[in-house]
């Protein structure tokens, strides 16, 4: 059962760090995107 959960454990930290891993790249691209159209219009 101890191993069960260990294993059960380790899935959780591996599906909890891929989705902040996500977030964090669709947050940073999303700060580029509105970065870039700030520069645009400034520059416009």
């Amino acid at each position: 059962m101890a191993k069960r959960q260990s294993k059960i454990s380790q899935v959780l930290w591996l599906v909890m760090i891929w989705g902040a891993s996500i977030l964090a790249l669709g947050a940073v691209s999303l700060v580029l995107r509105f970065l870039m159209t700030s520069a645009g219009l400034k520059a416009s």
